[in-house]
């Protein structure tokens, strides 16, 4: 298990145990979105910003990684859809974890949405995932949500499954979705093993978004893995940098703001 604990220590800060992650994989999904045109730049505001990874899908690792700001913690994302798909909640992998190496990846990252109709095929890829992730020593990020017809994706039962399923299947990170209540989502991260992460969705208010983030992590949170909620912002570094006051120093949101 060294590999899979050096590499974790890339992603995680070691004096927390929390981290900030900024997935950028939306472009396989979502096409040429706002804040995404210029990858080196966003992503060395990004990394001036203090965030402590970014996720990104194999083909853009070249676009921009490490070529500006300082340096921060790469996850390279296997499974993909797109909102094209008659069906966008099936996740095909497309890329594996030797290509992930060969990036020079810290960890891999896939997706799993529970109750869709693709379920077990998804659930068949990641046990596979995971057992590539031991033999190389590498992290693996589950992204795990209850997604499908007549399942209310804020359900502290069925984000509790989701997690509890990521755990056996062998994560060494769990994302998945605030129920948006502090005591529901601390029965979820006290029965995990491993640090539970939460997804941000779409772009909302600073003060509205930093007071949920506070809110998981005094839930017992380990941090937290916001894209559009952070790229695009009108000053996507300083977002980030009260973020990470947040995650990483306990501050409140309002001080976390102030500059």
């Amino acid at each position: 298990m060294i590999g899979k604990a050096i590499r974790l220590e890339r992603i995680m800060n070691r004096n927390t145990g929390r981290t900030v992650i900024i997935p950028m994989d939306h472009g396989f999904t979502l096409g040429q979105i706002e804040g995404l045109g210029d990858m080196p730049k966003i992503i060395g505001e990004i990394s001036d910003g203090g965030a402590n990874a970014i996720v990104l899908h194999k083909g853009m690792v070249k676009a921009g990684h490490r070529k500006h700001g300082r340096d921060i913690g790469l996850i390279v994302h296997l499974s993909a859809s797109t909102a094209l798909n008659p069906d966008p909640n099936d996740k095909v992998i497309v890329c594996s974890v030797e290509e992930a190496i060969a990036l020079g990846a810290d960890a891999v990252s896939i997706h799993i949405n529970l109750g869709a109709p693709q379920e077990s095929k998804m659930i068949e890829e990641a046990g596979r995932i995971s057992k590539e992730c031991t033999k190389w020593g590498m992290p693996l990020l589950i992204m795990i949500y209850p997604r499908g017809e007549g399942i209310d994706p804020r359900s502290p039962v069925a984000i509790g499954h989701c997690v509890r399923v990521a755990e056996e299947i062998g994560a060494d990170i769990i994302k998945t979705s605030y129920t948006g209540d502090p005591e529901t989502f601390k029965k979820i991260t006290s029965a995990c093993s491993v640090p539970v992460i939460v997804a941000g969705g779409e772009k909302g208010d600073d003060i509205e978004t930093l007071k949920s983030v506070r809110d998981a992590v005094k839930a017992g949170c380990a941090g937290v893995a916001l894209g559009r909620n952070s790229f695009q912002r009108e000053n996507p570094k300083e977002f980030i940098r009260a973020l990470c006051s947040v995650v990483h120093e306990d501050k409140s949101p309002k001080d976390a703001l102030r500059k």
